[in-house]
């Protein structure tokens, strides 16, 4: 569908589970609640993916039937950070992989006229240095709300930081990648580009109007 291929800093997750749901979701007929369900889904599976190499640390433990030592993650709480709004769709299957995880949220909106990103809002649990943190949006479209969510996230402290969507436009990735090269990038779908009101095509449509049922 385009020219761009995986790589260290690009994760294309190609699961045949995560394609059939991403396929329903595209399609216009699909209702809210459905939707919903889908986009949980898939965020549960990409967080999987996301999560893949963090550090692990040996405890020891008792079985029932002896003592014995076994694997547990490693250092603070990871911090998953939802894109406000439509990054909460994503969000809920993060938190059923990890429930234990500290949020964060991030409130921008899209000015219609430039298409700039606008902050009017920023919450965070504190020493965000010592956690991972995962970046959720489900568009990565002109990759302006992504940048400067993650320039926020920076500036509180976030240091080892990954980003995770259901869908992204080759403009996305060259202005995330161009503005933060340490970010990776986790997708099961690149798309062809944008059209001129910044939309994804073939896309998905708004995806906070789907989710939440206000198109």
């Amino acid at each position: 569908m385009n020219q761009y291929q995986a790589s260290d800093k690009v994760i294309i997750v190609d699961h045949p589970l995560i394609q059939h749901k991403l396929t329903l979701m595209r399609s216009r007929d699909t209702p809210a609640a459905e939707f919903r369900r889908l986009l949980k889904e898939i965020g549960l599976l990409l967080g999987y993916e996301a999560t893949r190499d963090i550090a692990l640390t040996n405890i020891e433990i008792e079985t029932p039937l002896m003592r014995t030592t076994m694997p547990v993650l490693a250092g603070k709480k990871m911090c998953l950070f939802s894109i406000l709004r439509a990054g909460d769709g994503l969000l809920q299957g993060l938190l059923e992989l990890v429930p234990s995880a500290r949020v964060g949220h991030v409130g921008m909106y899209r000015d219609p006229k430039t298409l700039e990103a606008v902050e009017y809002y920023f919450k965070a649990p504190g020493k965000l240095d010592e956690r991972l943190c995962l970046v959720v949006d489900p568009m990565l479209a002109t990759g302006h709300s992504a940048v400067a969510a993650i320039n926020r996230i920076k500036q509180a402290g976030g240091k080892e930081i990954r980003f995770i969507c259901l869908l992204a436009a080759p403009e996305g990735i060259e202005e995330l990648g161009r503005s933060h090269p340490d970010v990776r990038l986790y997708t099961p779908a690149i798309d062809t580009g944008l059209n001129e009101k910044g939309y994804i095509l073939p896309g998905l449509g708004d995806a906070g109007d789907r989710l939440f049922g206000t198109k």
